[in-house]
């Protein structure tokens, strides 16, 4: 008996400053799991502002292909959008990517996990607040905890998916979680940054929630959202030392608004100097220092100045892809 399988397509659209996630699914006969058995597909474009209806399709170039543990036979491919002469179209932020994979990347995604009805953060009651913050981060127990069961399910469809998951933690917020995806090459790393936030949206359906990726969703004296980014490339881990490292972070202070411009939507919201925060127009760095826009882990110095650095600045709401290719081009400036 010939086997069917699911082929979801998975692709970003075209809408500014902060770009969706779209979504359809291929039937195909005795399909192996290849990626090179993935077909390049269209869509319309006109209706997800990437091209007008007079000269509507785009094309999906599939570039990533991961089982799909919530389906029979089914698999998550992510793609490129493409133009129909084949060149990347505007919107295609991976295709912007100067990295043979020396980068290695690992990001911090954090989100908050909203209630439908309410479209309240979980643990936040209707007209008015849970406890201050100090009790949510890493806590264990009804009173603080609120959304486990979606996020525990979450990291197993990551895992069984074969992603690179490092972990998950509450956050400092009410009703705030984070997850770390670690690969080796920004295009990898940004890849399988989208299929995980693919399948917590996707999961979020059948709970009643919605992720909220704003960075800062709940005003006042709450934590904002973002998406640290751990890096580092081979003569950071191999070579190091701390005039190479110092460099490096002269040469990202000398680009804030090149950063920033990737960095994700309404940042400035967040990036206040207070929370965990350096302010949006300025920058610093310093060894363990949260308060930084670049931290110096402390193991980078335990291990003679080898390792990677931390770019705390990046949004939850932005792109891998775009903010993976701003940090190789600055650090490939450093060296020059």
């Amino acid at each position: 008996m010939s086997k069917f399988s699911k082929l979801e397509y998975i692709w970003l659209d075209g809408y500014e400053p902060t770009q969706n996630m779209r979504s359809k699914t291929m039937i195909r006969k005795n399909f192996t799991g290849n990626l090179n058995e993935c077909p390049v597909w269209s869509f319309d474009g006109s209706s997800t502002k990437q091209a007008v209806g007079g000269d509507s399709d785009c094309l999906l170039q599939p570039v990533a292909i991961y089982p799909d543990p919530q389906r029979e036979n089914g698999f998550l491919v992510m793609c490129e959008v493409m133009n129909p002469d084949g060149t990347p179209h505007p919107s295609n932020g991976r295709a912007t990517i100067d990295d043979d994979g020396d980068f290695w990347f690992g990001f911090e995604q954090e989100y908050f996990v909203m209630d439908v009805d309410t479209q309240l953060p979980l643990g936040f009651p209707v007209g008015g607040y849970p406890g201050p913050q100090g009790l949510y981060y890493c806590s264990v127990g009804g009173k603080n905890t609120h959304g486990r069961d979606l996020v525990e399910q979450h990291a197993d469809l990551c895992i069984e998916a074969g992603l690179g998951f490092e972990g998950i933690n509450q956050e400092v917020a009410c009703g705030q979680w984070e997850f770390q995806i670690f690969a080796k090459g920004a295009k990898k790393a940004g890849d399988e940054l989208w299929i995980a936030r693919y399948m917590l949206d996707r999961l979020t359906e059948i709970y009643g929630y919605y992720i909220e990726y704003h960075p800062k969703p709940v005003k006042g004296d709450w934590n904002g959202s973002g998406m640290h980014a751990n890096f580092s490339d081979s003569k950071m881990r191999d070579v190091g030392g701390e005039a190479t490292f110092t460099k490096i972070c002269e040469e990202f202070g000398k680009n804030i608004s090149e950063h920033m411009s990737v960095y994700g939507a309404h940042n400035e919201e967040r990036l206040t100097g207070l929370h965990e925060t350096q302010s949006i127009d300025q920058f610093s760095y310093g060894v363990s220092d949260r308060g930084a826009s670049i931290r110096i882990p402390i193991g980078t110095i335990e291990d003679g100045w080898k390792g990677r650095l931390e770019d705390r600045r990046p949004a939850s709401n932005g792109d891998p892809y775009k903010i993976g290719a701003v940090i190789i081009s600055t650090t490939k400036s450093a060296y020059n």
